[in-house]
């Protein structure tokens, strides 16, 4: 059965403190402290690049959670070590990236993130966001609201913007990862403004600062995976934000494949279900092209 509030209160803390130490150690790499300054790139030719920051954050994530978490009662799904094709045989489930925006990584945009999430029967309950340039990690229990951390140790809980019309949002989009299609669809919705973010965990982030209101992925050639989203969902929705398919159906996690085929939209909520009947609307239309 799912935790109580107290029991997720316990797991936050340590997902939190895990999280600020996966952050130390990419910011580490990053900054040229660790390895000598080299990132060690190895080009995989199916998922892009992995450094040896991916690997040691990673490592370290596992290992620090593997320590209070069985992984008798808890499953394990981590975009380094993923393999197979069949869910994880557990209710209770870590669903990890440990860097969150490797092509930011390495060309020093500074917008990669951490994603540590725990997920009950495939939807998130426990969510760390940690943004290592920034200096700020941002965290949500199911029920309990998001919060922000800074390394002082100074939280406070966050909230999405109250802009109501979408003429008056803000689209936070990727400076890459664009294709035409996706680009049309965008171009075909009135907001105010798009900002340009890498990482998904940093897009999700410029929402929760009231910087940008709506977030949409698009599957094209190749689709998002579990990990770029089970933590950014949770800490958005705890927020006062919405998540979910442009049907309106929850994004379900450790379905057996990885990948989030389709369009997802994110958004500070006000304008949720409209714009999700709109940019359906909009591609099917741009299909019939």
């Amino acid at each position: 059965m799912l935790q109580d509030q107290n029991q997720l209160t316990e797991i936050l803390a340590i997902a939190r403190s895990v999280g600020w130490g996966a952050a130390n150690i990419l910011q580490a790499y990053y900054r040229g402290e660790a390895n000598k300054g080299n990132l060690d790139i190895q080009e995989d030719k199916k998922d892009g690049p992995v450094t040896a920051a991916d690997l040691e954050t990673n490592h370290y994530i596992l290992e620090k959670l593997q320590q209070s978490f069985s992984t008798e009662e808890y499953g394990y799904l981590s975009e380094e070590t993923h393999q197979g094709t069949d869910p994880i045989p557990h209710d209770w489930v870590w669903i990890i990236d440990p860097l969150d925006g490797t092509r930011d990584f390495i060309d020093k945009t500074g917008e990669f993130a951490v994603h540590i999430a725990l997920a009950y029967q495939g939807r998130p309950v426990v969510a760390v966001v940690a943004i290592p340039e920034a200096e700020k990690i941002y965290f949500a229990a199911q029920g309990q609201g998001t919060f922000v951390e800074t390394k002082q140790g100074e939280v406070k809980p966050i909230h999405v913007s109250k802009r109501n019309s979408i003429e008056e949002l803000y689209f936070v989009a990727s400076r890459t990862h664009r294709d035409e299609r996706f680009q049309k669809l965008i171009q075909s919705l009135p907001f105010k403004g798009v900002n340009y973010v890498g990482s998904v965990g940093c897009k999700i982030s410029t929402i929760l600062e009231q910087q940008s209101d709506v977030y949409i992925s698009l599957s094209g050639k190749s689709a998002p995976k579990d990990w770029d989203f089970a933590a950014p969902e949770l800490i958005l929705t705890e927020a006062g934000g919405q998540f979910s398919y442009f049907n309106g159906e929850p994004v379900q996690y450790n379905r057996g494949d990885v990948r989030q085929w389709g369009g997802i939209m994110a958004s500070n909520g006000q304008c949720h279900q409209i714009l999700c009947e709109q940019a359906s609307f909009n591609l099917a239309e741009i299909d019939q092209q």
